[in-house]
């Protein structure tokens, strides 16, 4: 069974942060808040638990995964982020964003869309979520706790262990985390698109 921790919303203790990262590095599949979700989170070089994540979720190779950063000079080492690209996500982040990006040599291959060779990355504005990438140092791989068939993702930590326990390393429990998609920007070389509009509002692009 997931062990499950109740970490403050706003002021995490360390080290409860620090009992979730090496979780983490040992492998593990945890479940924890952003500003718009609970999500699912691995380290990125671990296969067996990016499998496990694609099992939860029922995901083929279409999908884009996301990396949760913690500044833009990460999310430049992990994707190939233009001039313009930089601007918009310096702007809009920390915030309800995600970003599709040509993915680098930095992202293994099974972690990029099949075809487009792109990976999503977030920098949201959730104390949790920071911690947990300041402690791990790199960023940490993540999709939304939206269970196939469902129509929003799973909003208390006591659904997510009657639902996850037994598959699941470690549940964060942030308390009521109110499901509210991210709005995701596609940057091409030749501009911007909004694939999905979300709580993020991105005015200059309308």
């Amino acid at each position: 069974m997931a062990l499950t921790l109740e970490i403050h919303p706003k002021n995490p203790q360390p080290r409860f942060i620090s009992q979730a990262v090496e979780t983490l590095r040992n492998g593990g599949v945890i479940a924890y808040p952003t500003d718009t979700s609970y999500a699912l989170g691995a380290q990125i070089g671990d296969k067996q638990a990016a499998d496990t994540m694609r099992r939860i979720r029922r995901l083929d190779d279409k999908h884009d995964f996301t990396l949760i950063c913690n500044d833009l000079s990460q999310v430049s080492t992990f994707t190939r982020m233009g001039n313009d690209a930089h601007r918009l996500i310096k702007k809009l982040t920390p915030g309800p964003f995600t970003f599709i990006l040509e993915a680098t040599r930095e992202v293994p291959r099974r972690l990029q869309h099949a075809k487009k060779k792109t990976i999503g990355v977030r920098i949201p504005e959730y104390p949790i979520a920071q911690a947990l990438v300041a402690e791990l140092g790199e960023p940490l791989l993540t999709t939304t706790l939206l269970l196939p068939d469902a129509e929003i993702a799973l909003q208390e930590a006591d659904e997510i262990e009657h639902a996850l326990g037994k598959v699941l390393d470690l549940i964060i429990d942030a308390g009521f985390i109110s499901y509210q998609p991210t709005t995701v920007i596609a940057c091409m070389d030749n501009g911007f698109e909004i694939i999905r509009q979300g709580v993020g509002v991105a005015s200059m692009l309308e």
